[in-house]
């Protein structure tokens, strides 16, 4: 009965995060209404929902996101090319869960993880 999931991050400043997913990421935004303190960004069946937080503290936020993919080196040499920030202890590795991975953080500090299954 499930069908979807759409994580809500905060964020502190919703021009910054709009950019950065849309203009570094490759996001669209979601709907055609703006609405005030709230963000939806969609790429391919990928949505994620940003509510305003203008007292957030980034050192303090721990929001994280786990994105699968089915063609994780593209999109990894897609971010390198437009040289997004790849987290220090984040980059393109195969993890022993089976995974290959790579992680980083958006302006306010969510981790966002992005990962391909090995074994299928």
């Amino acid at each position: 009965m499930l069908t979807d999931i759409n994580p809500k991050l905060p964020m502190r400043n919703k021009t910054l995060t709009r950019d950065y997913y849309i203009n570094k990421l490759g996001f669209e935004e979601y709907g055609n209404a703006d609405y005030d303190g709230y963000l939806m960004i969609q790429k391919d069946r990928i949505q994620i929902h940003f509510f305003e937080h203008k007292d957030l503290d980034p050192k303090e936020n721990y929001g994280q996101v786990y994105i699968r993919t089915d063609d994780i080196d593209t999109l990894y040499q897609s971010y390198l090319k437009n040289k997004v920030s790849i987290h220090p202890s984040g980059h393109l590795q195969i993890k022993p869960w089976g995974q290959k991975e790579f992680a980083m953080l958006d302006p306010d500090n969510n981790l966002l993880t992005f990962g391909q299954n090995l074994h299928t």
